[in-house]
């Protein structure tokens, strides 16, 4: 971050970076995303929460 901010960088490592930086951006989404689904889930259970596996195909 701090490289792409100093402006120092040449154009293609500066777009290199940035397309490293929305790769980790949507990998860190979905694992939050997976999370979130998971822990609505063990909510939704109620008193009896009982933890299970998430499976993003249901």
């Amino acid at each position: 971050m701090k490289k792409l901010e100093s402006g120092d960088l040449p154009l293609e490592e500066s777009i290199r970076l940035f397309e490293r930086g929305v790769a980790l951006s949507d990998s860190c989404r979905g694992k939050l995303d997976a999370v979130e689904t998971r822990v609505e889930m063990l909510v939704k259970r109620g008193r009896g929460v009982v933890a299970q596996p998430f499976d993003p195909e249901k």
